[in-house]
C-alpha cells in the first residue's frame, strides 16, 4: 500500500527525475509492496516509511538498480534503468544501511577511495571530513572509531558529488542531533539545486517551511 502526500506544497512544477511504475516486490512468500507507482521530481525529499520488514530497503535497492522487482520497472529519463544503466549510475549516489568503510584504512583513505571510485579526483578530503565532524580523526583508522564516526566517514561523499539522485538508507543512524540538523540542511541545499533525496529513517524530519517533504508508506501482507 502507498500513501504519498506533501507535508508542505511548493507550487513550482519540477521535472521528473525518477519514476516507479507498478513495482511489486516479493520476498520469502511475502508481498512487501504491490503495484507501487510514483514520480520523484527535482526538489523532492522523499521519506520511505513503514514497519521493520515492510520492504523499505528492498525498495531503495530496486530504485538504485541493485535488485530487480518481481514486476514493474523504474524509469530514468523515461527509460527503464536497465537500458540506460551507465547514464543512470552517473547521476546516482546510493549509500546503504551499512556504512561501507574499511576498518584497516583511515578516515581520509576511506573517503579518498570512495570518491575516486565514483570518478572524482580534485577534492579536499580533510575539508570534507571537517565538515562532517571528523576534525582531528582524519588519520585515525576507522576500526578505532565509533559507529557514528563510521557513518560520518561514509556520509562525506555527500559533500562532493554531482549526482542529482541521492538514495540513502538510514543516513541518520548513530548520528547526534547536531549531525542530523547538518544533514537536513544539506538535503535542503541539494533539493534547492534541483536534485532529489530518497531516504529511510525512523526519525521525524524537521525541514524548513519552503521545502517539500513527501512520504511513501509501505505495509506488507502474506501471500
Amino acid at each position: 500500500m502507498i500513501a504519498l502526500g506533501d507535508s508542505v506544497v511548493v507550487p513550482t512544477k519540477h521535472k521528473t527525475l525518477l519514476s516507479a511504475t507498478d513495482l511489486t516486490c516479493i520476498r520469502e512468500e511475502r508481498i512487501l509492496f504491490d503495484e507501487l507507482s510514483f514520480d520523484i521530481n527535482s526538489g523532492d525529499i522523499v521519506q520511505i516509511e513503514g514497519p521493520n520488514g515492510a520492504g523499505k530497503t528492498s525498495l531503495l535497492r530496486i530504485l538504485a538498480g541493485l535488485s530487480r522487482p518481481y514486476s514493474g520497472q523504474v524509469l530514468f529519463k523515461q527509460q527503464p534503468i536497465t537500458s540506460c544503466r551507465d547514464d543512470y549510475q552517473n547521476d546516482l549516489l546510493y549509500l546503504g544501511h551499512l556504512p561501507g568503510v574499511k576498518s584497516e584504512l583511515t578516515a581520509t583513505e576511506n573517503l579518498n577511495f570512495n570518491l575516486t571510485l565514483m570518478g572524482y579526483y580534485n577534492f579536499d578530503s580533510v575539508d570534507i571530513l571537517n565538515k562532517v565532524g571528523l576534525f582531528g580523526f582524519e588519520d585515525s583508522l576507522t576500526g578505532h572509531l565509533s559507529a557514528g564516526q563510521h557513518r560520518r566517514t561514509a556520509l562525506g561523499r555527500l559533500w562532493h558529488n554531482n549526482a542529482n539522485i541521492w538514495i540513502l538508507d538510514e543516513p541518520f543512524t548513530a548520528i547526534d542531533k547536531k549531525g542530523v540538523c547538518q544533514l537536513e540542511s544539506l538535503f535542503i541545499e541539494h533539493a534547492n539545486r534541483g536534485g532529489c533525496v530518497i531516504l529511510t529513517t525512523h526519525q521525524d524530519m524537521n525541514l524548513i517551511d519552503s521545502q517539500t517533504l513527501k512520504k511513501i508508506q509501505l505495509d506488507y501482507h502474506m501471500l
